[in-house]
């Protein structure tokens, strides 16, 4: 069965950015182009909230930190950077640590994160955070079940005591198939300007998959709380993950100015 395309489908394909992804093919898919147009015209508006939204974090010396996590090639950073696109970068921060030192592996492994909370007025994003302990060390070998067990007794506390001290915490994880990971692993290596992101780690997610789920179902079991709760984003398509991640950020912060016709989740594809 044919497309049908309304009169407002063929005025978006007719305007400047709608025929050049049309053009932007040796094949010309109009399906895939009115859903790109879709998710750019639906990203600008959630966009133009989160500058509303900054501007009450400044405004209210609010302190935010959101928590992106999930497995290796799931789309967090691409989130992250959608979130961040038109904000103003002196009142945020995004943070992707490193492995820690050898300084910082004789610390508590909180300290390390402590210091990067949010002063007043700021907002910090963690491309990874706390949660690497959770699944990615003990699956990887990076920590003893000892250090792991530690952590699983400590997180609860430690989000209790940074959220009743005046800070935000919003925790995404974003869940893809198998199939999509490997796809996209396999995109990255072919990819010249992609293929720097693919690490020793990645090379072995496909093959520990199940006990990255093991974990990932544990973490969750223990750490989904009424004080800091988890959102799940089905992230195997992209753009349908961004929009939903800034949907959901949306409505969880009280800010000044919601247009709450906007921020509701529409029912199309993006």
């Amino acid at each position: 069965m044919k497309d049908k395309f309304t009169d407002k489908d063929i005025k978006l394909l007719n305007k400047k950015r709608g025929l050049k992804l049309l053009l932007s093919k040796d094949k010309v898919n109009i399906t895939r182009a009115l859903r790109y147009i879709r998710y750019e015209n639906r990203l600008k508006q959630l966009q133009e909230e989160l500058i509303k939204l900054q501007k009450w974090v400044k405004k209210n010396n609010e302190k935010i930190v959101f928590v992106f996590e999930g497995r290796d090639a799931a789309g967090k950073g691409g989130a992250i950077r959608r979130v961040t696109e038109h904000l103003n970068p002196r009142e945020f921060k995004v943070v992707a640590l490193p492995k820690p030192t050898d300084k910082e592996r004789g610390q508590w492994y909180f300290q390390r994160y402590i210091k990067l909370l949010p002063m007043e007025g700021t907002m910090i994003f963690f491309d990874r955070s706390w949660y690497n302990r959770a699944i990615v060390e003990p699956v990887n070998d990076f920590c003893t079940q000892k250090e792991y067990q530690t952590f699983m007794n400590q997180v609860n506390d430690f989000e209790r005591m940074i959220t009743e001290s005046g800070v935000r915490l919003i925790k995404l994880y974003f869940s893809i198939s198998k199939n999509e990971q490997e796809k996209r692993f396999k995109d990255m290596i072919e990819s010249p300007i992609k293929k720097w992101k693919f690490s020793a780690i990645d090379q072995k997610a496909l093959e520990l998959w199940d006990d990255y789920t093991e974990y990932k179902d544990s973490m969750f079991k223990k750490t989904n709380t009424s004080i800091a709760p988890w959102k799940v984003i089905k992230a195997n398509k992209k753009t349908k993950a961004r929009i939903e991640a800034i949907e959901y950020i949306l409505g969880k912060i009280p800010y000044e100015n919601k247009d709450l016709n906007v921020i509701k989740p529409l029912d199309y594809q993006v």
